[in-house]
């Protein structure tokens, strides 16, 4: 029977806590990892878009760091944007530095009403290297 085991990055921020949530869970060879924002270490948004974005994806590193995976493992990614059409050029861009050649992972971006103060969130599944 496969154990499911929550994943903290070491340098965890206080939104897991306030609601009640793991960074990711390896189930398998699988890596769930929840949605991750720019959040500042006290939980709250960096004002900023470019830099919340940037900071999404860094706090996204650090969870997979935790489970011993890398970007490249990373399989599907799911983007959460408040105002897609004005915002996709930003995230372009963050993105081309993070992902900056093949092959690229699965990519689905969707336009939503509302993230907790934030504009833009990224979750991943990731395949877990052989140990």
């Amino acid at each position: 029977m496969i154990k499911n085991e929550p994943i903290f990055p070491a340098d965890r921020h206080a939104l897991y806590e306030q609601h009640r949530y793991s960074a990711a869970i390896r189930s398998g060879d699988l890596l769930f990892v929840s949605g991750q924002v720019g959040s500042r270490p006290d939980g709250s948004p960096e004002p900023d878009f470019a830099k919340q974005v940037q900071l999404a994806f860094d706090n996204l590193l650090s969870v997979l760091e935790a489970a011993g995976c890398s970007l490249s493992d990373i399989v599907d990614v799911t983007t959460f944007h408040t105002d897609p059409e004005a915002q996709f050029g930003t995230v372009m861009e963050v993105k081309s530095r993070v992902f900056p050649q093949p092959p690229y992972p699965n990519w689905t971006a969707v336009g939503v009403t509302w993230l907790s103060g934030f504009d833009f969130e990224i979750k991943v599944i990731a395949r877990s290297p052989a140990k």
